[in-house]
């Protein structure tokens, strides 16, 4: 689930501190394109309102900052003992984070039926396009919860790669939370670059057609990811 982060990794044993931060920033950056993070940020702040992008990227960091809470906390006492999560709790919260992505999706699939992401063009004239509905834009406390069900499903990971290169606890708990603040920041720059392009007209073009197959996508992943969690069906990243 982790080859890239481990070889990664590998670049901070028995590495001087500037090195250890350096990579823990790295796997934070690069923790963030992971397929459940995809998964769940693009559902998350998809959306036909106007101001896309300033509501993504804040969607997005408060999102990244609920996953580095529960990534810390469930991985700072992996660091301090080394002691790791009983593996029904980590299948537990893998699962959650699965059935998390496919709740995403299916509301994602809700929303495009009642067509939120259709298009009103101005020409000028005044006619009706049928009653607009008004939909509320997904709050940044449903985006914290969200991201700290997700923190806790990518906890035990991280605990592994930080135990396997870094032998000094303090310098492990530093890294630990660089990774935790490099992987809101990252998740905050990604659903801003969404939000850019939802932004225009064309993107929301766009989005108003493939959204479908975007929440069927996300939908099946999240099944599987859930099913890959209970060893039911097998995981390749």
């Amino acid at each position: 689930m982790f080859r890239l982060d481990t070889w990664i990794a590998h670049f901070s044993d028995g590495a001087t501190l500037a090195l250890v931060v350096v990579v823990a920033v790295v796997l934070g950056l690069r923790h963030a394109t992971d397929p459940d993070h995809l998964a769940a940020v693009t559902t998350l702040i998809a959306t036909g309102r106007d101001r896309a992008a300033r509501t993504a990227a804040r969607l997005g960091l408060v999102w990244g900052l609920g996953h580095a809470t529960s990534l810390f906390a469930f991985g700072l006492p992996i660091v301090l003992f080394k002691s790791y999560l009983p593996e029904p709790v980590q299948a537990a919260a893998e699962t959650s984070v699965g059935l998390m992505i496919a709740l995403l999706a299916l509301w994602l699939l809700v929303r495009w039926r009642r067509g939120l992401f259709h298009l009103h063009h101005d020409h000028g004239g005044t006619h009706a396009h049928g009653p607009r509905r008004r939909f509320r834009t997904r709050s940044p406390l449903q985006a914290f919860g969200i991201g700290l069900v997700h923190g806790m499903g990518g906890s035990a990971g991280v605990g592994v790669l930080l135990l396997a290169s870094i032998h000094d606890r303090s310098i492990a708990v530093v890294a630990l939370g660089l990774f935790a603040f490099c992987t809101a920041l990252s998740m905050a720059a990604l659903s801003t670059g969404w939000g850019v392009m939802l932004a225009t007209s064309p993107g929301r073009s766009s989005l108003s057609r493939f959204a479908p197959v975007l929440a069927c996508a996300s939908l099946a992943f999240g099944v599987w990811y859930a099913l890959a969690a209970l060893s039911l069906a097998p995981y390749y990243f």
